[in-house]
């Protein structure tokens, strides 16, 4: 029975495990995107002087890598923070897609299928026309806010798709999920359109960020991102069982509503968080599960690990591309984000046709 829950019927092979030199080209991504992170932009700083600063904050480690004070400040209160927060959000928003895509047997599925996006993006507005913008780190209103919009969201979401009838359990919560992100859109459109002279401001918040106060909104993060990939890479043996379909995976013991309902809440509150505090930042869910899937297998015991280690590297050099485009200047994550998901939509879109 172990077999059968794990997704295999007997007579067929183990599905691939996650092998040591995928989880270390995964490392080596996080370590590569990271020390980019550190070295790029408007300040010069030389990639060994960083590796050295680095390493002369590890114990039982004396270097000197010989940067002033400014250096060393731009380094560990500027660049740092920002870099691991790109890694925290890239992670949570890659593993929830891949999560969103396992359990919906969906390979469309994003982490804003439910209508996280649409609520966040409504609690920051309310935020912003509101004049409570002013704060930093954990006590700005906006990040407060926009978790608030996001939860409120998906709890209805909920609520809506538990009246679904007769209609499959996953449709009936995917169309809660559209209806609710429309209404929460159409709300936020109404108060935009209210407070023209704030439209600015909310776009950007819609279009992405990673701008940091230092180490408050990592501090903020941290724990919502640790604990909701925990719970959804502990899940990630049973998504495998789900794809044979929900009755044939409660006939093989899996407690299928159960195993649903623990991942997309893992997944959920794991978007809330992330999009409370870089804003909506899209495609990052689509473009990593499906790479990863379509370079080391279609088991989610090997995509979901990747997934965390791709995912942060992935959005912190998109990051990187935002900062360094229109130099001095910043371009929105968003956009960066969206002019390599439009076409890769599309592609997967075409892939999941020619394979039906």
């Amino acid at each position: 029975m172990t077999d059968l829950v794990d997704g295999r019927s007997p007579g067929r092979p183990r599905p691939a495990g996650l092998r040591p030199w995928w989880v270390a080209s995964g490392v080596l991504a996080v370590v590569v995107a990271g020390i980019a992170g550190l070295v790029l932009g408007p300040a010069q700083i030389g990639t060994w002087d960083v590796v050295v600063e680095l390493a002369d904050r590890l114990p039982f480690v004396d270097a000197e890598s010989g940067l002033g004070e400014r250096q060393q400040a731009i380094i560990w209160e500027i660049r740092l923070p920002r870099v691991v927060l790109g890694l925290l959000v890239g992670a949570m928003l890659a593993t929830a897609g891949g999560a969103y895509q396992g359990v919906f047997r969906n390979p469309l599925a994003d982490p804003y299928l439910l209508g996280v996006a649409a609520g966040a993006g409504f609690g920051a507005t309310v935020a912003i026309v509101s004049g409570l913008g002013d704060g930093i780190g954990i006590v700005d209103p906006i990040p407060m806010m926009a978790f608030a919009g996001a939860l409120v969201a998906v709890v209805l979401t909920y609520l809506i798709g538990a009246t679904g009838g007769r209609l499959d359990p996953v449709t009936s919560l995917v169309l809660a999920g559209v209806a609710v992100a429309s209404f929460f859109t159409a709300i936020q459109t109404f108060v935009q359109q209210r407070h023209s002279e704030t439209i600015r401001q909310v776009y950007f918040f819609v279009l992405g960020q990673l701008r940091t106060a230092g180490w408050d909104e990592v501090t903020l993060l941290a724990p919502y991102t640790g604990v909701c990939l925990v719970v959804i890479l502990a899940v990630r043996r049973r998504m495998d069982t789900l794809g044979v379909g929900d009755e044939e995976a409660g006939a093989l013991g899996l407690d299928v509503r159960r195993v649903r309902l623990v991942t997309v809440v893992a997944a959920s509150l794991g978007t809330a968080a992330a999009v409370s505090v870089s804003g909506l930042i899209g495609f990052v869910g689509i473009i990593v599960p499906h790479t990863i899937r379509l370079l080391f297998g279609s088991s989610y015991r090997v995509i979901l690990p990747l997934t965390v280690l791709f995912g942060g590297a992935f959005l912190v050099a998109a990051d990187l591309v935002a900062r360094l485009a229109l130099e001095p200047s910043e371009m929105p994550i968003g956009v960066v984000t969206a002019f390599l998901g439009a076409p890769f939509f599309v592609l997967i879109l075409r892939t999941a046709r020619s394979s039906r």
